[in-house]
């Protein structure tokens, strides 16, 4: 059985909004990518916050990522576009 790893995922605004929680964990396989989380949250939220995930950005420690490829650690934020100044 492969090694998995549990990843707390945030949502601030519009994907707090869309999935109906500002926080929750996931379990997946250690190694695991934002394709991989991003598989894990549409699974879970469907189709409204999938139209969120297209235009998000995942900070994963101190880093702003939109490359699915990228392996993820154990928190990754889900950040919308903002609006405002």
């Amino acid at each position: 059985m492969a090694e998995s790893v549990t990843v707390g995922v945030r949502y601030f605004a519009g994907a707090a909004d869309a999935a109906g929680t500002t926080r929750e964990s996931y379990d997946l396989r250690a190694g695991a990518t934002v394709a991989d989380v991003k598989s894990a949250l549409r699974g879970r939220h469907g189709e409204k916050l999938d139209r969120v995930l297209a235009v998000a950005v995942f900070l994963i420690g101190d880093e702003m990522v939109r490359d699915d490829a990228y392996p993820v650690g154990t928190r990754v934020d889900v950040l919308p576009p903002f609006a405002g100044g």
